[in-house]
């Protein structure tokens, strides 16, 4: 009886501070600008002749009243692939034998990242927001794995940002978003051959003084087709059969390469 009671006491209580919450959640204004976005195409077949993409991205900006004065807007588009686990070594020739002396562990990493922008990165966005959003290439590695059993991980994140960068996996094209009027803008972004399967995440952010007002999210798949979706299943699947065929195609090419040979040797 007592514990009915001090819950018949509670319970309006409870409900009275929920309603203030909710009624301020539901009063809440939207941001005075919105992105009205699309992309030109939301998925990428990979084949055996498959050698990049680009992908169109464009929208406007949906506002009720006119374009607020003082510094112009600002709009980032990046395009991040799915996250994996690397571990970054650092070798060292000692006695003529390489040796690995370091290492650091990357929890995620993107397999592939882009950064566009209206203007150079660095002057549209507030470091507080970089970090909230992680939208520089440097955050967009999400977290470290284990303990380090090194004294700075610094050279080991960008020795392997730069791997990435000569791999075009990673770029930040400044000035590749084309701004019209403050209202229509349109990015393209070149993907390339060397993708792996998966989602890949497209986030659009508009900026004013370089703080970001509005954000915008679609997905873009990634996924083999065709002859290599067949290949890439049946290794995943069933790695005995793949091993065994390969071998036998390694056989037949070799005789096969063998007997050409030997007739072209003939008088």
């Amino acid at each position: 009886m007592i514990r009915r009671a001090a819950l018949a006491w509670l319970a309006p209580m409870l409900l009275a501070l929920a309603l203030p919450l909710s009624a301020q959640e539901a009063e809440r204004p939207e941001p005075p600008e919105r992105i009205v976005a699309g992309l030109s195409r939301d998925d990428v077949d990979i084949t055996t002749n498959f050698d990049g993409s680009d992908i169109i991205i464009y929208g406007a900006i949906k506002r009720e009243t006119p374009i607020p004065p003082g510094q112009p807007l600002d709009v980032i588009v990046t395009v991040e692939g799915p996250a994996r686990a690397i571990t970054v070594r650092h070798k060292e020739r000692r006695f003529g034998v390489w040796v690995n002396t370091g290492r650091v562990g990357i929890g995620a990493a993107p397999s592939f990242y882009v950064v566009a922008t209206t203007r150079p990165l660095g002057r549209i966005l507030n470091p507080k927001d970089d970090q909230r959003f992680r939208i520089s290439i440097p955050l967009a590695m999400r977290a470290f794995s284990g303990q380090a059993d090194v004294p700075d991980v610094v050279p080991y994140t960008e020795a392997f940002v730069r791997l990435r960068r000569h791999a075009d996996l990673y770029r930040q094209d400044d000035g590749a978003v084309r701004l019209a009027q403050q209202t229509l803008f349109r990015a393209d972004v070149r993907l390339p051959a060397n993708l792996i399967e998966g989602f890949y995440s497209t986030r659009i952010f508009l900026l004013r003084d370089g703080l970001v007002t509005d954000s915008f999210r679609a997905p873009i798949e990634v996924r083999k087709v065709g002859l290599e979706r067949w290949l890439y299943r049946l290794a995943l699947d069933q790695p005995f059969l793949y091993g065994i065929m390969s071998l036998a195609i390694a056989v037949a090419a070799g005789w096969g390469a063998s007997a050409a040979f030997r007739l072209l040797k003939r008088p």
